[in-house]
């Protein structure tokens, strides 16, 4: 296959819910392709059209363009009643109205209920040591994947092939669940569960890393969507406070089936603050009035589970460790918005560790969880950026800002969002062909 820089990779360059939703939404409109490629309904991308809030969990977030074909690759994890949901949803939208609007890779693993009960066992048993999972199960699917017992849409959709698997693995899976407390479960009750699904979800099946391989070789242009964000990689981030997949760049090939040579341009999002959820070292966050002043106007409570975010000042240690492991070509700054309301702004240049400084993330979470952030105070413009269209209207401390945060990060910003409508952008240049 003939390498592509036209395609497009969209990653997370802080620790998730960075915006990603509305920026594969926006660029979708130059793809013919958006490619889902990790992940599972853990991740919930919000997109603000027309005055309407819609949140996805596994159908990529390009959706809402039309003419676009949406296709959940073979990294990605699914439960069936999640995808059935979306594709209602996105049908009541007047999206997805063919089958072959939606392509579903058959090797893509299969979340199953007894997947979301040991997920959430394990998080009652930790205790205070949990990691904040979202019980979903995607932690034990990846798990099962990765064991070489896993479940792939390939046998949900056959039915004897289906309980054979089932049959196959309750055996093992139901002790495991009774050593936790658990109760057990039934073959008849699993497969009759999921048997609905499964039906309606075969129309959709193929082997969609051999589709990708035909539409690129035909010309076609690629959008990959990642999920999460860099910071909860499960190889590069602030493990063992991380996500169960890979959330790099470098993810979209294996987990959509191409050769790496076909990723083209990088872009990474960034809020022009920070947030995280759940447990694990977060060095700019803010505990205090600021911190909820800053949840509150952003909204910030997680689109999946509604858990409140932890938030915190903009870190460019963490986005110059991101543009270093995703290979960044640029970066899309958004809800710069919601900064209107401060009078001072901070950006951490640096961290103290131990009583020494270092101007680069380290490599572990317990150093991470000692770093206190150095930071630099940058004065704020207390007037809203809603209205804006040209980078040339914005207030000169709001540009001093967005300067600042690129000459740090040293990645080219590209877009600015100044609320959360598709049109609420500043676009600085074209990505699709940066």
């Amino acid at each position: 296959m003939a390498p592509s820089s036209k395609n497009v990779v969209v990653v997370g360059a802080q620790w998730g819910d960075e915006g990603k939703g509305k920026i594969v939404d926006l660029l979708a409109d130059r793809a013919d392709v958006v490619v889902r490629f990790h992940g599972g309904n853990n991740a919930g991308h919000t997109l603000v059209v027309a005055g309407r809030t819609v949140v996805l969990h596994l159908v990529p977030s390009g959706v809402l363009n039309a003419g676009k074909v949406c296709v959940i690759g073979n990294g990605v994890v699914v439960d069936p009643e999640v995808l059935c949901e979306e594709i209602d949803l996105c049908r009541s939208l007047g999206t997805l109205a063919r089958d072959e609007d939606l392509l579903l890779s058959d090797h893509a693993h299969v979340i199953l209920p007894w997947h979301k009960r040991l997920d959430q066992l394990r998080e009652q048993l930790a205790g205070e040591g949990k990691i904040g999972t979202t019980g979903r199960g995607i932690g034990p699917t990846y798990e099962a994947k990765v064991g070489r017992r896993g479940i792939r849409i390939l046998d949900l959709c056959d039915p004897a092939r289906f309980r054979a698997r089932i049959a196959e693995r309750l055996p093992e899976v139901n002790a495991l669940l009774v050593s936790y407390g658990g109760e057990p479960f039934g073959e008849a009750e699993i497969v009759d569960q999921l048997a609905p699904f499964a039906e309606r979800l075969v129309r959709h099946r193929t082997d969609t890393a051999l589709w990708l391989h035909r539409a690129i070789t035909a010309g076609k242009t690629v959008l990959f969507e990642g999920a999460q964000g860099t910071l909860l990689d499960v190889d590069h981030g602030t493990y063992p406070f991380v996500t169960s997949s890979a959330c790099v760049a470098a993810n979209a090939a294996i987990g959509s089936g191409v050769g790496p040579a076909c990723l083209g341009t990088v872009v990474g999002i960034a809020k022009a603050y920070a947030t995280r959820v759940g447990s694990g070292p977060f060095p700019t966050e803010l505990g205090d009035a600021e911190g909820s002043r800053l949840r509150e106007l952003g909204d910030e409570y997680g689109a999946t589970t509604g858990r409140p975010r932890r938030c915190g000042w903009p870190d460019a240690l963490v986005l110059r460790y991101a543009a270093r492991v995703n290979g960044l070509s640029c970066l899309a700054l958004t809800k710069i918005d919601i900064l209107s309301a401060f009078d001072r702004l901070k950006l951490a240049v640096a961290y103290e560790v131990d009583g020494e400084r270092i101007d680069e993330l380290p490599a572990d979470a317990e150093t991470l969880s000692r770093a206190k952030p150095v930071y630099e105070e940058l004065p704020g413009w207390r007037t809203t950026l809603r209205g804006l269209r040209r980078l040339a209207d914005l207030p000169s401390a709001a540009r001093r800002y967005v300067d600042r945060l690129e000459e740090l990060s040293g990645i080219k910003i590209v877009a600015i969002s100044v609320g959360p409508e598709r049109e609420e952008t500043i676009a600085l240049a074209e990505p699709f062909a940066h």
